[in-house]
């Protein structure tokens, strides 16, 4: 098991909007020390039409330039097209998961079916 994470853009979400338990210290753990997101994560959450408002889109920039982002670079799209030449999965889910296998992290996602049976070592932090 890995103790290194690569965060899915549903678990970013989430964990701005306060989603997560208070309780659960192992979410601000994993964004204190392994913060770690592909860059289709960083589009996916800046490219969101609701930071219409300069302010929330300036904040959020803010929050995820804290983290690692991981390159499209070609050994990510090789895993790419091979996971996608497998399995039917979206491309955003499918740079995700390959990102997570090249630098064998582990997952954390709400969205384990998306998933399953393409990253072997997937955590959801939802209650």
């Amino acid at each position: 098991m890995s103790n290194q994470y690569l965060l899915d853009t549903n678990t970013v979400i989430y964990y701005i909007n306060g989603v997560f338990d208070e309780k659960n210290s192992k979410i601000d753990d994993i964004f204190e020390n392994s913060f770690n997101i592909s860059i289709i994560t960083r589009i996916e959450f800046l490219g969101w039409a609701g930071y219409r408002e300069k302010n929330l889109f300036e904040s959020a920039k803010e929050f995820i330039d804290n983290a690692h982002v991981f390159a499209l670079d070609e050994e990510v799209a090789e895993e790419t097209v091979n996971i996608r030449r497998n399995q039917r999965i979206k491309i955003p889910d499918a740079i995700i998961a390959a990102t997570a296998h090249v630098y064998n992290l582990a997952l954390v996602t709400g969205n384990e079916k998306d998933f399953k049976g393409i990253v072997k070592d997937i955590h959801n932090p939802l209650p």
